[in-house]
């Protein structure tokens, strides 16, 4: 596990929500003075609890409306294959989540783009880096839910909180 208290997940928490805040602003949202809420904020940076602080765009006013969910079979499943695989795939600019699946589908892709257009330029790329044995494409007709903030009451409840 880990070695969070509530003080921790607090800190985390406040930080999902606004990752802007000044240490004087979190150390007031998570119930402790600014020294304390630094050195905790600094731990939790060192230990990897952040990633980075990052602005969400807002990508239909930046004009990127379009999600497709695209699931690829291969034949292929040797760890340099992968390798290569996986530099190409992630070198794709359209490309915000790669994951390697169980079950049928091998990998599962989240890409934004402009329009069908755009998607069909990105699947003309994505069949040059690899020799996939199916592409299969599913358009998201509406995002019903969109967070980045993780469900942290559900670990934190050991830690006092909740």
């Amino acid at each position: 596990m880990n070695d969070l208290d509530r003080f921790d997940y607090a800190i985390l928490g406040a930080l999902q929500v606004d990752g802007t805040l000044s240490v004087a602003d979190l150390a007031e949202k998570v119930g402790l003075t600014s020294t304390p809420c630094w050195k905790r904020l600094k731990r939790l940076q060192d230990n990897g609890y952040l990633d980075r602080r990052v602005a969400l765009v807002n990508r239909r006013k930046a004009g990127l409306p379009v999600t497709v969910f695209v699931s690829l079979r291969t034949s292929q499943h040797d760890e340099k294959w992968l390798a290569k695989f996986a530099a190409a795939v992630v070198a794709l600019p359209e490309v915000m989540e790669f994951h390697r699946m169980s079950g049928d589908v091998d990998y599962l892709l989240k890409v934004v783009t402009t329009d069908i257009d755009g998607y069909d330029r990105f699947y003309k790329k994505l069949i040059r880096v690899a020799n996939l044995t199916g592409v299969s494409s599913a358009f998201s007709m509406e995002q019903i839910k969109y967070t980045t903030a993780l469900p942290l009451d559900l670990v934190a409840h050991g830690a006092g909180m909740g």
